[in-house]
């Protein structure tokens, strides 16, 4: 099996929390043009002229209050991860990250000098979005045509609502849930809802209408807003948790255009003021513990939270190293694998 491989890629993170490397990232980053999808020139005026000078000293602050003695959490965990993985595999596993270190050319170059010919993309991003895992995918594709041309790429879908991820999903948040709650908040990472709209193939479904996704559509395989909804239904089944007793809301929005609602910080004031003490918090759509979630949710939704009454906010850890987590990759990569020998 020497010619098979599998490649997991992440979204980055600084090479440290100082100014400079963090504004290095966010460049990279937000000049993405499936991120910030606007034409070039505005792009590089938003992002160098108002974003950068505004935001990095913030975000470098935000990164030191989380940074452990491995570096950025996102990058540690992400390693460890790979790791477990590959200890249950008999073929080469690699990391990389869409922005900054590792770098997917490095993370290539090591499996083309393995021999790899026929290789499995998982992008760490359950759910589909042009910001994330389009993104991800569309980089790797690049740089195999430039560095690996003879080697032949698979790409792991979504498996927003794929039975082992919702297993691994569902028995990581039980000991939180276990303790005790009066309610659970499903945060997402937010999207602006234009790009909803420009991934629709038909153009005219997606925030159309309320209930717009319910139901089966042509745009559920590209609705990151719909994958988000199948993956609270999935938890929620499993869960038997009452209607009453959860809500889903979008976090981490940038400018002024509309993105998805309920916003998250919004929702956290919402609930506390309608009498929820201890709320529970779990982020799907982030498989590793990151700036998001640790210091998004973790520090400053939890002062929002309890300055707006509520009491206690539990924020569940992604599933990092989870047991069945690893036991889910691996899933996906044997079925990679029995379908090269069929």
């Amino acid at each position: 099996m020497s010619n098979q491989g599998v490649l997991l890629v992440n979204l980055g993170s600084p090479d440290s929390p100082a100014v400079a490397d963090v504004r290095r990232y966010l460049r990279e980053f937000l000049m993405d043009g499936r991120v910030l999808d606007t034409p070039w020139p505005i792009r590089f005026a938003l992002v160098n002229l108002a974003i950068l000078p505004r935001r990095s000293r913030p975000s470098a602050e935000a990164y030191r209050q989380v940074w452990t003695p491995e570096g950025a959490p996102l990058i540690a965990i992400s390693r460890r991860v790979q790791v477990a993985l590959q200890q249950r595999l008999p073929v080469p596993v690699e990391l990389a990250m869409r922005y900054r270190q590792p770098s997917i050319p490095d993370a290539l170059d090591r499996l083309r000098d393995r021999d790899v010919s026929n290789l499995l993309l998982i992008p760490l991003f359950p759910h589909f979005a042009m910001s994330s895992y389009v993104t991800a995918v569309e980089r790797v594709r690049e740089v195999v045509a430039r560095r690996a041309p003879g080697m032949r790429l698979t790409v792991q879908p979504p498996y927003y609502d794929h039975p082992d991820y919702i297993a691994a999903l569902v028995a990581s948040m039980g000991p939180h849930l276990a303790t005790g709650f009066d309610h659970l908040l499903f945060s997402f990472h937010g999207l602006p809802e234009r790009h909803l709209r420009k991934s629709d193939p038909s153009g005219n479904h997606c925030l159309q209408r309320p209930d717009c996704c319910e139901g089966e559509s042509l745009a559920l395989p590209t609705c990151y807003r719909a994958q988000c909804l199948r993956t609270v239904r999935a938890v929620v089944a499993q869960t038997r948790l009452p209607a009453d007793r959860y809500s889903v809301a979008f976090q981490s929005r940038l400018g002024r255009d509309p993105w998805l609602r309920p916003y998250t910080d919004q929702e956290l004031v919402r609930l506390a003021g309608v009498g929820v003490r201890r709320l529970a918090v779990v982020c799907p759509a982030f498989v590793s513990d990151c700036l998001e979630t640790l210091e998004e949710i973790g520090l400053r939704g939890r002062d929002t939270f309890c300055a707006a009454g509520g009491h206690e906010l539990v924020a569940i850890p992604c599933l990092n190293e989870h047991p069945l987590w690893i036991a889910a990759l691996a899933g996906m990569t044997r079925r990679f694998l029995a379908a090269r020998r069929a």
